[in-house]
Parts: structure tokens; C-alpha cells; sequence
């Protein structure tokens, strides 16, 4: 796997016409912070839009890109999965193919629960108040107004100002490629085809009250047409979650703190968290709060949309993305968790490892793992 691999994506073809399951092209098409779901959804106090009332229950969900082929809707299909997260980007970020993909989507029997738009995920321009900051803080609430019109009531979003960073692939179990960081070993940011590289990857170092208010900035902008439009926005942890990162500090979404705080100043029932597992493990104790007390504690805010369901072999420095059944954490614990609180959301698995065997083969051992995980919890918690 290289290190500018698509980190949230599930099918994308390669030049040969091959389906890769997420691991490569990091600049093509599906990208972090990737789908989401909403969980206790309670209706909103403020906003004029209808929530639908979801069905109880956890949610396994996939993610294609707007331009998969059937072949990956049948396999969606196959699998037993009823709801889908699409990528879009440029040309593909409009209304009317919103409309198509939602429609296609329902002709397999599949539900949309969000169609994502690159374009508006990870801004540099909005996270360090770079030029153009107003266009794309523009073009991010025509986004929303979209998802409105087409009945999409989730998207995720990312506030990194440099990028996944990431440094050369790895293997896990079975010589499976895997993406690693490793501070010791150069890793670089990657998005949407940009590369970022320190010492400082934007000419200066930031501080830590500048991202606050660009963070502050936008939010204020954006969440008022979120509650409008009847969409929640769950943000995704800064991936890796570390302090800081060629000049650039994480301090909003690299910690716990940190995210009580952005939903504080948000002050919207719109503006929730997207927790990738994966990621807030990766921090380790730097995150203050271990996965499951953040499950309990947002979840009770009524703030836990989605959950990207991935595991790691060690926290930072160094580590490993791996099986979700071969990390450090017993994801069984996760999965329980999320039924102890009657998440009504969206899980997906992500950032799958490399096997043999075909490019599907990861994604599905993976959803089958996670359906087993999801039977035993619920058997045993009683929902």
C-alpha cells in the first residue's frame, strides 16, 4: 500500500480495471472521515427540517464511489448490507447526480445514507484561513442544501489543515499490506492529491488559538444551514491524533477535550462526532477518554452519528492498521458498547488491510467479523 492511498474507501478500480478495496489512490475518490450514520436521534430543538425516525438498531453500512459498477452494488448486496456511503467529487458533486446515485442505489435495494463530496472535506483553506476560505465555506453550504433536497439527512466532515499523514506501507498478520505511520520513518500528509511535508507545511508554524477560530468561523457558518437543510454533520478525529504535525496543531479533534469543546461552541444538535475507532486508538492515552468511555459519553449527548469500525496493532509513535480481530483493542467491546447505548447509527468497516485472495476478500471477512461482533452483542445486551 502506498502512503497516498484512499484511507475511507471501499471499491475504486485501479488503471487495470481492477476493484481495490480502499487501500490505494489516495487521491482518487473516496476519502477520510468517510460515512456516517446518526445515532439516538432525538429531533432537533431548533432548524425547520423533519428528521425521519430511524430504525432501532446498529447499521453495517459500505461505501462506493460514484462511479462504481454494478458488480460492486451486487456485492454490497451479497454481503447482506442495506445502506451505502458514495463519494463524489468535482463534476460528480451536483444535485442532479445526487438525485441519480440515490436512485440507483434503490434500484439494488440498497439505502444512501450519505453521499460524500470531497470537495468540501479536509479544507486547508477553512482550517488555516488560507485564500478562498469564503468560496469554500460557500460551496460547503450548497453542499448541505443538496443533501437536503435529495432526503440525505448525514455527512461526515474532516478539519485537517495538512492532511492524513502516513509514512511507508507496512504488513500485519499474513503479510497483509497495511497502512502504518511511524514518526521515525519521514511520513508525509496526504489529500486529494497534495502532499504535505515538514518542517512546516504551510510556509509558517499556526497556533493553537488560530485553529480555534477557524474552527469557531466555520462552524458558526455552517451548522444554521445543517439545522435548515435536517443534516448532521459528524466530524472525524484529526488521523494521526497527534499534537502537532509540520506547524499545523490538532488540538480541536486529536483529543478528547478538544471535541467537547468544538461541540460547545458549535451549540447545534447538528454537529455531532463521526468516532473512528481506528484513529482514536491510534492516539492512545494521548486521547484522553478510551474509546468505549467516548462511546458512552457522546452517545448520552446525543452527539455519536457514525462509527468507523477499524482496529491497530500499538498506539503512537508507531502503528500498524490491521484485522479488526488482531489489534490491540477487543472490538467485541465496541460493538457491546454501542448496543449498551442503542446506537440507531451507521458502522463501516475501514481502512481494511490487503489479503489474498481477491481485492473483496478483506471487506468481506471484515463485515462478516463485524456481523458476528453485532448478533453476540445484541444477544447479550438485549436490544
Amino acid at each position: 500500500m502506498t502512503a497516498d492511498r484512499l484511507p475511507h474507501a471501499i471499491f475504486e478500480k485501479t488503471r487495470d480495471g481492477r476493484i481495490d478495496p480502499g487501500r490505494r489512490n489516495f487521491a482518487k475518490l473516496a476519502l477520510a472521515g468517510a460515512l456516517g450514520g446518526s445515532a439516538l436521534f432525538a429531533r432537533p430543538t431548533r432548524g425547520n427540517a423533519d428528521f425521519p425516525e430511524f430504525p432501532p438498531g446498529i447499521k453495517i453500512c459500505a461505501q462506493l464511489n460514484g462511479d462504481s459498477p454494478d458488480e460492486d452494488y451486487q456485492f454490497v448486496r451479497q454481503m447482506g448490507i442495506d445502506y451505502i456511503n458514495i463519494w463524489t467529487r468535482g463534476d460528480q458533486a451536483t444535485l442532479e447526480n445526487f438525485r441519480h446515485l440515490k436512485g440507483k442505489a434503490e434500484g439494488f435495494g440498497i439505502k444512501v445514507w450519505n453521499i460524500g463530496n470531497i470537495n468540501v472535506h479536509n479544507m486547508p483553506e477553512v482550517t488555516l484561513n488560507l485564500p478562498r476560505r469564503e468560496a469554500k465555506i460557500e460551496e460547503y453550504k450548497t453542499y448541505l442544501r443538496n443533501l437536503g433536497k435529495v432526503g440525505i439527512h448525514y455527512t461526515t466532515y474532516a478539519h485537517m489543515g495538512n492532511g492524513i499523514w502516513s509514512s511507508a506501507e507496512e504488513t500485519t498478520r499474513g503479510g497483509a499490506v497495511a497502512r502504518a505511520f511511524d514518526s521515525s520513518k519521514d511520513p508525509k500528509g496526504h489529500w486529494d492529491g497534495k502532499v504535505f511535508t515538514g518542517p512546516l507545511s504551510h510556509g509558517r508554524a499556526y497556533t493553537k488559538e488560530e485553529i480555534w477560530e477557524n474552527y469557531t468561523y466555520f462552524i458558526k457558518a455552517v451548522a444554521p444551514v445543517a439545522e435548515q437543510e435536517g443534516v448532521r454533520i459528524g466530524i472525524h478525529p484529526d488521523d494521526p491524533p497527534v499534537p502537532e504535525l509540520a506547524g499545523v496543531p490538532r488540538c480541536i479533534f486529536g483529543n478528547f477535550d478538544g471535541y467537547v469543546r468544538a461541540l460547545e461552541i458549535a451549540n447545534s444538535p447538528n454537529v455531532g462526532v463521526c468516532l473512528c475507532c481506528g484513529t482514536w486508538l491510534e492516539a492512545g492515552p494521548l486521547m484522553g477518554k478510551s474509546v468505549i468511555e467516548a462511546i458512552h459519553y457522546f452517545a448520552g449527548q446525543r452527539k455519536l452519528f457514525k462509527i468507523h469500525f477499524r482496529n491497530v496493532n500499538a498506539p503512537l509513535p508507531h502503528f500498524v492498521e490491521t484485522f479488526v480481530d488482531d489489534g490491540y483493542m477487543d472490538m467485541y467491546k465496541v460493538m457491546k458498547a454501542l448496543a449498551e447505548v442503542r446506537f440507531d447509527g451507521i458502522a463501516i468497516p475501514d481502512h481494511v488491510p490487503q489479503m489474498t485472495g481477491g481485492n473483496k476478500a478483506g471487506y468481506a471477512y471484515t463485515v462478516g467479523y463485524m456481523k458476528a461482533l453485532l448478533g453476540r452483542a445484541e444477544a447479550e445486551v438485549g436490544t
